[in-house]
């Protein structure tokens, strides 16, 4: 890096405030993360019925989807080193009311377009929220014991919303209306608003407040809506369709001008040593796998028990939860006992062979099944495994990161899980459904019995190569994430900085 770079060495944290006020803010900043997580699952539900309300075509759904997606997945460095500008408890309260707001105008959308605008407008204040929850976190929990508990909370949440938005949207679709998986919303945020205003709190800014990397966030966000929108359009038009290769095409290109401009950018976005230092690395490439990984848990169980099975969206919902307490109890025990005492080098590759395991166990599923003695005990193996894996990676990701740098560095860890997310989607899909042809080419004629059979083996094949996502991940992350002996030294002062043993080494500029 030149010397023009911004210092990020970690500078002297604010005195911690009182533990009961420390812990009122997780519980708004873990209602701001459930909010948006569970948002990309909870409306899926919902558009079977939003379609015959508002009657666009099979064609148009996916963009009520994907205009979430690319305005989440641009924005988020953009967000987070906004909330580093503009302070965390203003960001945050301002992408809570725009994002509840965006949520009530979906809801009653009278239009396919209006309703799509709304999304995306989610997606924008998603952008803002998402990174800034997880900086308020990361700012305000440095004592180590307390630290683990609160990132243990987030990362079960992080990992558990998806499934908690499959029955939420269940319960609201059948029980009221589709307009209620976005009003939804409103609550939530309303409740989260009040908790921010009340305990969440700015820390004093210390030195010349920093300019935007303008250049830096043109480049970057371009390059992610590339990169998202070329996977989506690979996954509705196929992977020889020249867009989504032009886009993708495109992103690689935007990516690296973007590194060159980091380095010698006087306010650089995403100072390059946050993302070069080996332990964030690894926590970054674990939170993509495993978005890319998980894609399939959620995505193909569920055509699995609604479509074979004959499943209701409440009972499939009902049907996750065992795996919900799984990575809640798993979460718990990794970061409060596990983590301190051996380390995210052995906790995450543990944890990603353990969702291996379980991916694998999915794939002997046919097509009929009993559920608690075929799929009940590979989706607490599921719920296990990443439990251990995503408190620890989302831990080590922001450790020993200056506060002032906390927004953008948190919003590495959801641009890692979205652009995880996407890639999974695009990918698995075009596995599973070019499995379904050749199966089905293969056992002539296409009887009702065979395409139910095509099903099931698409479904497999997409568990296998989820699998294998997971264990390339368990290699990647063991590999990558420094020994204990070579993070013994406490970072000096900064967030985060008073752990021991697995503490990252401070951020510096080279």
């Amino acid at each position: 890096m030149p010397q023009t770079s911004p210092s990020l060495s970690p500078s002297s944290p604010a005195a911690p405030a009182p533990s009961t006020r420390r812990w009122w803010t997780l519980v708004t900043v873990a209602l701001a993360q459930l909010m948006v997580v569970l948002d990309s699952t909870v409306v899926n539900i919902a558009l079977p019925s939003a379609q015959a309300d508002l009657g666009f075509s099979n064609a148009d759904r996916q963009w009520v989807v994907t205009a979430y997606s690319l305005a989440f997945g641009s924005l988020l460095l953009f967000g987070g080193r906004i909330s580093d500008l503009i302070g965390r408890k203003r960001a945050f309260i301002i992408g809570l009311i725009g994002f509840a707001g965006a949520s009530a105008l979906g809801g009653a959308a009278g239009t396919f377009g209006l309703l799509v605008g709304a999304r995306a407008l989610q997606g924008a204040f998603g952008a803002l929220l998402a990174p800034t929850a997880l900086a308020v976190l990361t700012t305000t929990f440095t004592v180590p014991k307390e630290r683990a508990r609160a990132f243990g909370i987030f990362g079960a949440i992080a990992g558990a919303g998806g499934a908690v938005g499959l029955l939420l949207g269940g319960v609201l679709t059948e029980q009221l209306d589709w307009r209620w998986n976005l009003y939804i919303n409103v609550v939530i945020a309303l409740v989260a608003v009040a908790g921010a205003v009340v305990f969440v709190t700015t820390a004093p800014r210390t030195g010349p407040r920093p300019k935007l990397d303008v250049p830096g966030t043109i480049l970057v966000s371009a390059a992610l809506f590339s990169l998202v929108y070329g996977f989506s359009n690979a996954e509705s038009d196929g992977w020889d369709s020249p867009l989504s290769w032009g886009f993708l095409a495109a992103a690689a290109v935007l990516l690296v001008a973007f590194v060159l401009w980091q380095r010698r950018a006087t306010h650089p976005l995403l100072p390059l040593p946050i993302v070069l230092h080996r332990n964030r690395a690894a926590s970054y490439s674990a939170i993509l796998i495993a978005g890319a990984g998980m894609f399939g848990i959620f995505l193909f169980v569920t055509y699995y028990l609604q479509a074979t099975l004959k499943f209701t969206p409440i009972q499939t919902g009902l049907g996750f939860l065992p795996m919900i307490v799984m990575l809640v109890l798993a979460a718990q025990l990794s970061t409060n006992i596990f983590v301190p005492r051996f380390g995210p080098k052995v906790m995450v590759p543990i944890g990603m062979t353990i969702a291996a395991s379980g991916m694998v166990y999915l794939t002997h599923l046919g097509v009929t099944a009993n559920y608690a003695a075929d799929l009940l005990p590979p989706l607490m193996i599921l719920g296990f495994g990443m439990g251990s894996t995503m408190p620890a990676a989302i831990q080590t990701a922001t450790l020993g990161v200056d506060r002032h740098y906390a927004g953008v560095a948190s919003a590495m860890v959801n641009t890692s899980q979205q652009v995880g997310g996407s890639i999974g989607t695009a990918l698995l899909n075009t596995l599973a459904a070019t499995a379904a042809t050749d199966y089905v080419a293969s056992h002539l004629p296409p009887t009702p019995q065979v395409m139910a059979e095509a099903a099931v083996h698409s479904y497999a094949t997409a568990y296998w190569w989820g699998a294998g996502f997971f264990a390339f991940g368990a290699v990647l992350t063991a590999f990558l994430y420094r020994r204990r002996s070579a993070t013994a030294t406490p970072a000096a002062g900064g967030a985060g900085s008073s752990d021991s043993a697995d503490v990252p080494e401070p951020v510096v500029a080279h």
